[in-house]
């Protein structure tokens, strides 16, 4: 099942979006959240980070487990998801930083760096919601669009779709990992609850696509159609060629 929320522009969404992760922490106080990276999720992230400040949330006994890491990129690495998620939300909250997981990347074996990460993942007793965010290519995580839909935690070679979007985070494109370890969509598909953030009119095809296109690992968002609880919160930009069907 899916609903859609309608956000004016970004702002909007991300308070929309952060409401939603607050009140799973305020039922479940030890919830697991599946989080993710980039700049769809980062409005949210300054939401929660000031209502944690404002004494409306606590974070004691969360769990969280991302999405993906760059392979190759040490935590310390500015551009690391590591890095990227101590600076914008765990350092800001008061969440036990050992109770935060992220792919270690430094990890130069992949098969061990993805039973290690699959591990943990089972470890945390399951995710109680996941957040999203969706590529220009439908990718969600870093599951690019493929002949098959990945199961359990892998290493993909990043398409040069995503290596172009990425790269505004770096000072080069030369300088963007082409390859990440990242959640499978099995593992993304297991979650109890999803999130799925979405802003801009350059994401509106893939929004069409993905949400009332066919099913197909080749559009990997679609598989969510699938899910029993899915909550999509997008910009009237994002959801401009689906308005007439939500």
């Amino acid at each position: 099942m899916i609903r859609f929320v309608h956000a004016r522009d970004y702002d909007d969404m991300s308070r929309k979006a952060a409401n939603i992760i607050s009140a799973q922490i305020i039922v479940k106080p030890d919830s697991v959240l599946g989080l993710a990276t980039g700049s769809s999720p980062l409005g949210a992230y300054k939401c929660l980070a000031h209502w944690y400040d404002k004494g409306d949330l606590d974070f004691a006994q969360v769990t969280s487990v991302n999405l993906d890491e760059y392979r190759g990129l040490s935590h310390d690495n500015e551009q690391s998801y590591y890095y990227f998620m101590h600076k914008n939300l765990f350092s800001k909250v008061n969440i036990n930083p050992e109770r935060t997981f992220v792919p270690d990347g430094t990890i130069v074996d992949e098969v061990e760096a993805c039973k290690k990460y699959d591990e943990i993942i089972r470890g945390t007793g399951g995710v109680d919601l996941q957040l999203l965010g969706i590529g220009h290519n439908g990718h969600i995580g870093f599951n690019e669009p493929d002949e098959v839909f990945a199961k359990g935690t892998h290493c993909v070679h990043l398409s040069q779709t995503t290596i172009e979007a990425n790269s505004r985070f770096f000072d080069s494109i030369e300088e963007v990992p082409t390859q990440a370890y990242t959640m499978g969509i099995q593992t993304i598909m297991n979650a109890k609850r999803i999130l799925v953030v979405v802003s801009g009119v350059d994401k509106a095809e893939i929004v069409e696509k993905a949400f009332f296109g066919g099913i197909t690992p080749w559009v990997p968002a679609s598989i969510l159609q699938l899910h029993r609880d899915v909550t999509v919160v997008g910009d009237t930009q994002a959801f401009s060629k689906i308005m007439d069907l939500i």
